[in-house]
């Protein structure tokens, strides 16, 4: 199984945010940013963060493949 941010992207484009506002605003790092531009695991934490600036569920920002 792997995970994807598909549905982060398009909400994104959809709230009219850049991803490096988003990045700003959540106060993510660069490095983690990064993992998830390429569908890698990052932690809960900081989906609960985005989840926070965005004003969403989990569901709302990825998925799992399987």
């Amino acid at each position: 199984m792997s995970v994807s941010y598909k549905k982060l992207w398009k909400l994104i484009i959809d709230k009219d945010i850049t991803k490096s506002q988003l990045r700003k605003e959540a106060g993510i790092a660069a490095s983690t940013f990064s993992k998830m531009n390429k569908n890698e695991y990052v932690s809960l934490e900081v989906i609960e963060r985005i989840c926070n600036v965005l004003e969403c569920d989990i569901g709302d920002v990825l998925e799992i493949e399987r």
